[in-house]
Order: structure tokens, then sequence, then C-alpha cells
């Protein structure tokens, strides 16, 4: 492996699974591209947006005009309240049934789907066919989510191309916010390649589908992408609302927890208390995995967003990922029952994929963890305003009441 350098202004490196590049002054790209949220005039990209959407409208009123998918977390509210509120326009959400649903996730669709007045698809595929891919996938890419991401991903595009509603609206584009892969000038758009190379970790559906694995046509063919024939016909297309509007996540969650309900919640493994709260998995199991991989995890990535709104310093972003990263995975024992499979068996797969650049095993059963946090020296940060307090996110809920903690299931729920 080449050698991990650090950007200058916030915590990512050049190890970073999306790619990353730092300028002559130790600057990552990710800041650099960062840096045009305060430099672009938002109110002329406003505009672009509203002329972009405007051949979509429905003439008639009798049908959608756009496609918004959507989750119990996340950015999903803010995205809502963009296209109905302030562009007026009658989306159809949809959304994939993820099975490892929170009971906050439920309330936050339900919340959604009432406050903004929208239709709602949901999708439920066979429980048992995702099970069958996520031991697949668990097995050959370390990955529990990879449906979850398919699912997130392709649902929306087939209902595009299902329902001839060609505009699909997505919030931020990962790569612009995290590394600067792309300009907000240069409007990137929805592709089947991003998602591919990036989301599926360069597995399509067809492609988990071998003479060495169990998988049959039956599992994985709903989370097959339209072709592009379909696409042309349709003329779908895909647009992030992040090149047209200042993307800034906590500050637009505090707008939809004080104005529309949005319900937020403690997590164990980072101090964001809006972004995951609808899963129980993606902040715990799917998290610790991200850290056995490559050396990080999500607490990295909210910190890093944090520096650059200048919410955070440096250093305290540091003491913020070295107090949450190897905090215990919880409600794990919901997954194991959930796929069948014992602690000793999770950990044999889990352990398999331990980066070696961040994960040292002395002996049998022991790791001694060499991630990007071990790496940073804090003497060489600044050490005023080291204070951070949780009170400046709103916390108005709990992730888990009782003592009988369980996914929350619908449509065909699971065996």
């Amino acid at each position: 492996m080449k050698e991990i350098k650090f950007c200058t202004r916030c915590l990512y490196a050049t190890s970073h699974p999306l790619g990353l590049t730092l300028n002559d002054e130790g600057v990552c790209s990710g800041c650099l591209i960062h840096e045009e949220k305060n430099e672009l005039n938002w109110g002329e990209r406003w505009e672009q947006l509203k002329q972009i959407v405007k051949p979509y409208r429905s003439k008639s009123g009798d049908s959608y005009d756009c496609i918004i998918p959507v989750s119990g977390g996340q950015d999903s509210h803010y995205i809502v309240y963009l296209a109905k509120v302030k562009l007026g326009l009658n989306p159809l959400l949809v959304t994939y049934n993820k099975y490892f649903n929170t009971p906050i996730g439920i309330r936050n669709l339900t919340n959604l789907r009432m406050r903004f007045n929208c239709d709602i698809l949901y999708q439920n595929v066979n429980p048992v066919s995702v099970k069958n891919i996520t031991r697949s996938t668990l097995r050959e890419l370390g990955s529990v989510y990879w449906p979850v991401i398919a699912g997130q991903t392709v649902f929306p595009v087939q209902i595009a191309v299902n329902f001839k509603v060609p505009l699909i609206i997505w919030g931020a584009h990962q790569g612009v916010e995290q590394v600067g892969m792309f300009s907000h000038m240069q409007e990137v758009e929805m592709t089947r390649r991003y998602r591919k190379d990036h989301d599926l970790m360069g597995r399509e559906a067809d492609d988990l589908l071998s003479v060495f694995d169990t998988l049959k046509e039956s599992d994985i063919w709903q989370y097959r992408y339209p072709d592009d024939h379909e696409l042309k016909s349709i003329g779908v297309r895909g647009i992030y609302l992040g090149n047209y509007v200042r993307w800034d996540p906590k500050s637009q969650h505090d707008q939809m927890v004080s104005e529309y309900g949005y319900n937020s919640t403690h997590l164990s493994r980072t101090f964001d208390c809006y972004d995951h709260v609808d899963c129980f998995n993606y902040i715990n199991l799917h998290d610790q995995l991200k850290l056995y991989k490559h050396g990080f995890s999500k607490v990295t990535d909210h910190a890093t967003r944090e520096i650059r709104h200048g919410r955070l310093t440096r250093s305290q972003g540091i003491k913020l990922v070295k107090k949450y990263e190897r905090n215990s995975v919880q409600f794990s024992e919901l997954f194991l029952e959930w796929l069948g499979i014992t602690p000793r068996a999770m950990e044999f797969l889990m352990d398999r994929f331990r980066n070696k650049n961040f994960w040292h095993q002395p002996k049998f059963g022991q790791w001694e963890f060499r991630g990007w946090s071990e790496r940073h020296n804090l003497n060489d940060v600044e050490q005023h305003n080291d204070d951070f307090h949780l009170n400046n996110y709103l916390i108005n809920d709990e992730l888990s009441k009782n003592s009988k903690t369980k996914y929350v299931t619908f449509g065909k729920g699971y065996p």
C-alpha cells in the first residue's frame, strides 16, 4: 500500500476508497470542492434548477412530476421539502424495505408521507432472497448492506421506467460531498457506472451469480438495473439537488426536526443523531465492517463534514473520532437471529476482511488497531476551543425504548 497522507484541514486520507488527492499545500480534493459552497451564487443555481424541472411538470395534473427515493433517515425529509414545498412538484416517493428497520425509521416514513401529503411505493423483496444475497455478499464482499444499497438505487429507476416518470431527484452526490470527485458546476447526474463501481463494490446483481455460489436468478432479478434502451426510451435522468442547493445536512436536519417533526436519536458510534436513525445495522455492523476494511468509520465522515462547515476544529474532530469509532457494536444479536448464524461464525466472517494495513494480529484472537485515527498527531493541530457539546443537535426520540427490541417489518415481513 502507498504511504497514507492526511489532509491538513479535515480528517480524510489518501487511502479513501472513493479516491482522494492532495494539492501542494496538503489540502484534499474534498475540502477544495467544498470551498465552492462559499463561492457559488446559489440563488442563480436555484433558478437553474427551476428551469431543469419545468419540462417535467405534468400539464394535466393527473400524473407524477418526479420520483424521489426516500427512507426513514438521512436527507429524505429535506429532499421532499425542496421538491414539494419549494419547487411545487408532485412527487411519487419510493422506498426499499431494508428489513433492519427501527421504530424511529418507520415513524419518519409515516411522517414524511403525511406531512408532505405524498403517495409512496414500498418495495418488499422476498426476504428469503434477501437473506441468501446477504449471506453471499457477507462472505464474498464483507458487506451486510449490499442488498440495501442495491435496492435503494435500483428501485427508483425501475419505477421511473415502469410509470414513465423520467425525472428522479436525489439529494447530494456522495463523491462530491466526501472527496470532491466532481465540481458542483459539472452538475453530475445519476449513472449506472458510479452505482456499480462505488455503491455496489463493483458487483451488479448478475455478477453475484456463480457456479461457486447457491444464488439463483429468482434471488437477484429484482435488483437488475433497466437496460440502456429502456432508460433512453423514457428519457430517465437522475439529478442531485446538492448541485443547486448549498448542501448542509446538519442545518437541514435542524430545520426538519423543528418544522416537520423529523425524529432523531443518540447513536452509539457517532455524535451525529440524524443520518441513519432508520436502521439498526448501518451505524453498527455495517460501520464496523467499514472500520475493518478501510481503517475509518462513519464518525470520521461526520467529523470531516462538520470541520468543513466550520462547526468543529480539526482537534475536536480527532477527539470525537477516538471517542466513538471503537465503541461496541449494538443490536448484532438481531442480525444473527435474522440471518441464522452464530456469533462465532459472524466473527470469523468479519475478521477475514480486516485490512492488514490497519489491523495487526500479534497472536490468535487479538487485534491491534492501526487505522486513520491512530496516525493523527494531536500535537500538530490546534488545541483551543476543544469542548464539543451534543446539545448542538436536536434529539427527540430513543432508538430502543424497551428490552424487546426487534426489527420492524412491513409488507412481506420475514419468516
